[in-house]
């Protein structure tokens, strides 16, 4: 066997023996960026299973290791696979049995292609196996014998065809010539069709003679060109006739004809015609096909006495396109004249293109560069001229184009960068389409999948997220859940939930809040309290699996709501345990006179902090009022001389909270004109105790035995008794000093009128067991504030009032 390879205008030639030495071939070797090599090897038929071809691998100069690694196979459309490829060996091999005329039948020379491709890169060779003939057939004719009727007045030099001789071999193996044993009437003619079969006439040279030689019998031997040499024999009966002096005679010598592949059956196709000049039965001619070994006669039929020719079997361009017919007309004398009938095929777009995928790629990676390879496909049509013209296109608008690099070879390709999470999957369908008319065209759809990168940051719905949460939470509860979505899918759509680091204050912000990584849950760590903080911001971070990881942030604002969890607080009057403060009011007052005004604070916010004030108690609820929104205390009718010196009002402050919470306050209110009365009335209640106590004891013992008309005024009695009584302890218990104190934004609402608008100097002179002091003042005002200390007894104290801490002008007068 011999084998050669041409590399860069090269030749290379070896030899190696297998039983005999065969002529070097060639290979040819061609490149493109997917076709590397393109190897022609030629060996004989009928080769042993396992029998070496070539070694692939050193002809292409590829490595064994390569061989392997790109997973080397032989791709082939032919349902047998001759040959094989030895991966680890790097040889090529017969895998069947291979049978030169079964394979190419008269096609010379004969060969097969097939494709050898390789991955990671993508290479695809070519090999193309010659297969050479052996003289492994003899030459052999269809009949056991051939049958002639001829008349002893046939002239010198007819010609009477005979059957030829089939030899499946080619080339020299092939038929070579005909013989014709020794015989004193007929010599061997041959000739050649144009395709370059053999064929033998007789031809007589000496006339017969019935009474002599009624009947001869000679030997048509044929002969093969092999080595050794084959022959094959048929008989050859003559039967001689007698008085049919004149032959057929046929109009034309050829006649050509034209018919379309794919013809109807009895399609007309020519008609031959031969005329015989003799007179009666033997002018009539019939007509016959002459070469019965050729199979046309399964194609096509000729009616035999009017010589027309007509289709009978199936007409393909792709199989044959042309036919050659030889005709024989014989007269009832057996005289014999032949033509040749030459008909051509015309070729019909009657083969749609077909597909071959060579090579296809699937997932491919999204972020695969424009140009990437996906997908080899071999694309054939067995027509000719423009209805083999093949066209590839791709039939929907999609990301991916066709490319031609080598005959019949197209590679699919992408055209722009991919996007998964815009499409994840593409049906690609390539439509291959001819140039006949009408075309034909095929389809074949490649279902390719795109794979993920992590090529999408997870991205929340909203740049900062406000939330609100109640104070005194418990801790641990859930304040908000954040979601995130990543477009990408698997492992890189995998979103985790961090919490960034930051301070409130000097605290990490960890220690009020967390946030779960795989739900994005935001939990309260601690008990809120709205009046320490009322706001806290964080920035939460959300990362996805991929790798590298992609993220982004988002802001978190938890707005901490007001819970009405602080009662009021009483800024003034302010409650001591040792002193009373009391609000004078002058007889003199008017309707509408301000007493005072209670001062209270809610350090919760919203409604609630507003607070409203009510009267709770009163010693006279007909003289006083209290403002339900300012807390101002004013006189509701004109004070008169029958009111009491003292008056106690209890004052209690609500928030609108749900629940509303409260808190109360005593304002102690002087009605009088002067501080020496007013000394004087809030003294006697401290040294009546002991009396008042005896007394009340005595009236409630004295009361049980009255008469049951006497009960209801002595409880009236007993009531005022009691009344007064605890009025003289509040006084005679307050020993300390109180100064009154404003809030800082407390106003006079009036502004004319208010408690203490001036400065005043006062002179109080108290003498031992005396109930009576005398108090000397620089001048009057409209209000005064006097406060009593019990404890100082035997004294005379000199006190000058100082202005308010905040410098408010009504400001409150302490005496002690």
């Amino acid at each position: 066997m011999a084998c050669g390879i041409r590399h860069d205008a090269v030749w290379v030639k070896w030899r190696f023996g297998c039983g005999q030495n065969w002529q070097i071939l060639f290979l040819l070797f061609s490149l493109t960026h997917l076709v590397t090599g393109h190897i022609r090897y030629s060996i004989p038929e009928e080769m042993k299973k396992g029998s070496l071809i070539g070694n692939v691998a050193q002809d292409l100069g590829l490595d064994l290791r390569r061989l392997r690694s790109g997973r080397a196979r032989i791709v082939t459309g032919e349902s047998i696979q001759y040959t094989e490829l030895k991966s680890d060996k790097g040889i090529l091999v017969v895998n069947e049995r291979i049978d030169r005329e079964q394979l190419c039948g008269d096609t010379t020379p004969c060969s097969f292609s097939f494709e050898v491709i390789l991955e990671n890169p993508m290479e695809l060779h070519q090999i193309t196996v010659e297969i050479t003939d052996i003289n492994d057939h003899l030459p052999a004719f269809k009949t056991n014998s051939i049958n002639f009727e001829i008349s002893e007045i046939a002239n010198i030099g007819a010609r009477f065809p005979l059957t030829s001789a089939e030899d499946p071999d080619v080339g020299v193996n092939g038929l070579k010539e005909y013989l014709l044993t020794e015989n004193d009437y007929f010599i061997l003619k041959q000739n050649s069709n144009a395709d370059g079969k053999k064929f033998a006439e007789m031809v007589l040279q000496k006339p017969l003679d019935r009474e002599t030689n009624p009947t001869l019998t000679l030997k048509l031997i044929a002969v093969d060109g092999g080595t050794p040499q084959r022959s094959g024999t048929v008989n050859i009966d003559i039967t001689v006739l007698d008085a049919n002096d004149n032959a057929p005679v046929f109009n034309q010598s050829v006649y050509k004809a034209t018919v379309m592949e794919n013809s109807a059956r009895d399609t007309y196709v020519t008609t031959v015609n031969a005329s015989d000049a003799d007179f009666g039965s033997n002018s009539i001619v019939s007509y016959y096909f002459s070469d019965l070994n050729s199979g046309l006669s399964d194609l096509f039929i000729i009616d035999e006495k009017t010589g027309v020719i007509l289709i009978k079997g199936s007409i393909d361009y792709e199989k044959d396109k042309k036919y050659e017919l030889r005709i024989q007309a014989k007269d009832q004398g057996g005289l014999t004249d032949s033509s040749k009938v030459i008909i051509e095929v015309t070729d019909v777009n009657d083969n749609a293109p077909t597909i071959s995928v060579m090579s296809f790629t699937s997932p491919v990676s999204e972020d695969s560069p424009p140009g990437t390879t996906i997908g080899i496909i071999n694309v054939k049509d067995l027509d000719s001229g423009d209805n083999g013209q093949v066209n590839c296109r791709i039939e929907q608008n999609s990301p991916f184009k066709i490319k031609s690099n080598l005959r019949n070879y197209y590679t699919l390709v992408t055209d722009t960068v991919l996007d998964r999470e815009r499409v994840s999957e593409y049906n690609i369908t390539v439509v291959a389409r001819d140039a006949g008319v009408p075309p034909l065209s095929a389809k074949r759809t490649f279902n390719l999948k795109v794979s993920d990168v992590n090529d999408n940051a997870p991205a929340f719905s909203q740049s900062v997220y406000n939330t609100f949460i109640t104070e005194n939470n418990s801790p641990g509860v859930s304040v908000l859940t954040l979601r995130a979505k990543d477009p990408d899918e698997n492992h890189n759509a995998r979103i985790a939930y961090i919490l960034e680091d930051s301070n409130i204050g000097a605290s990490p912000i960890s220690e009020y809040v967390s946030v779960k990584a795989e739900s994005g849950v935001v939990h309260a760590v601690r008990s809120f309290d709205y009046e320490q903080i009322k706001e806290l911001q964080l920035v939460v971070k959300a990362q996805d699996g991929g790798s590298p990881p992609l993220s982004s942030n988002v802001t978190v604002k938890i707005m901490i709501q007001d819970q009405n969890d602080n009662p009021p607080q009483v800024l003034y009057p302010v409650q001591t345990g040792g002193s009373v403060v009391a609000e004078m009011v002058p007889r003199s007052a008017d309707v509408g006179y301000l007493v005072t005004k209670v001062v209270a604070v809610d350090v919760d916010s919203g409604q609630n902090a507003w607070l409203s004030y009510k009267l709770q108690k009163a010693t006279d609820r007909a003289l006083f009022e209290v403002g339900s929104q300012n807390g101002e205390i004013r006189t509701i009718r004109q004070v008169s001389d029958k009111d009491a010196v003292k008056q106690r009002l209890s004052v209690i402050v609500e928030d609108n909270g749900q629940p509303s919470r409260s808190a109360t306050v005593i304002v102690n209110v002087a009605v009088a004109d002067s501080f020496p009365e007013v000394l004087s009335e809030f003294s006697d209640f401290p040294h009546d105790k002991e009396y008042n106590d005896n007394l009340t004891f005595y009236l409630v013992l004295a009361l049980a035995v009255v008469s049951f008309l006497f009960i209801t005024c002595l409880v009236v009695i007993i009531s005022v008794k009691i009344y007064r009584w605890r009025q003289s302890r509040i006084l005679y218990h307050s020993n300390l000093p109180v100064i009154p104190y404003y809030p800082p934004r407390y106003s006079d609402t009036l502004g004319t009128t208010g408690t203490l608008q001036h400065v005043y100097n006062y002179e109080v002179c108290r003498t031992t067991d005396s109930r009576k002091s005398d108090c000397k003042f620089g001048r009057a005002g409209s209000q005064n504030v006097l406060i009593m200390d019990p404890s100082c007894s035997g004294t005379m104290q000199r006190m000058q009032s100082e202005k308010s801490i905040l410098d408010e002008p009504d400001s409150p007068l302490e005496v002690s």
